[in-house]
């Protein structure tokens, strides 16, 4: 299998999700392409969501705070740039989710960090969740995109995101600040850039 890796530029959310979708529409099907990217102070919503319901929308609109639907399903989650994103695109034969999760897991790992894979879709260290994974089909073609806490402001995350007291109830925590966490809690001096680089190897091996 071929592979490609793209690295986005701009921090645009409107169209870093344009550029994932012509890359999923548009290129062809012969590799599997890795991107990594960042959008600044912005809320991404899942496909099939009530964004009023999701977000607090009088914060949202008094800092400015850009909203944008992606095509995959799941929960809203805010970005800022101390998060960095990832997305595989693949035809349907190439596409495996588990050995997909396992790119997050070793460069993670590589970093000195334990990371495991839990519940259906997201990756934690101690129980505290700092990546959450989306997937959408169509046709032969499938993506896979989801979020690293590097340095996110957890703070901004609880205060722009509504989150069900039921959903929180379920998971045992009080607050969204409490049941996820960022990678330099767990390694301090960690950068971007050495996450770049591990989730390439990773993607490359």
């Amino acid at each position: 299998m071929k592979l490609s890796y793209l690295d986005l530029m701009t921090t645009d959310p409107s169209y870093n999700l344009a550029m994932e979708q012509y890359v999923f529409d548009c290129l062809p099907r012969d590799r599997m392409y890795f991107m990594l990217w960042q959008n600044d102070n912005a809320i991404i919503v899942g496909k099939y969501q009530n964004t009023i319901a999701e977000i607090n929308e009088e914060a949202v609109r008094e800092r400015g705070i850009r909203v944008v639907r992606r095509l995959s399903g799941g929960g809203a989650v805010y970005h800022d740039l101390g998060n960095l994103n990832f997305t595989f695109i693949a035809g349907a034969e190439d596409y495996n989710v588990s050995r997909q999760l396992d790119v997050i897991l070793e460069a993670v790992r590589s970093l000195g960090i334990h990371a495991e894979k839990t519940g259906r879709n997201d990756i934690t260290v101690d129980g505290r969740k700092f990546s959450g994974n989306a997937f959408y089909r169509t046709g032969d073609g499938c993506y896979h995109h989801g979020t690293i806490l590097i340095r996110a402001d957890k703070e901004n995350m609880s205060r722009y995101l509504n989150v069900s007291k039921e959903k929180l109830a379920s998971k045992g925590v009080t607050s969204v600040k409490s049941r996820v966490a960022n990678l330099c809690e767990f390694k301090p001096d960690i950068t971007l850039e050495e996450v770049k680089s591990a989730l390439v190897e990773a993607f490359s091996r």
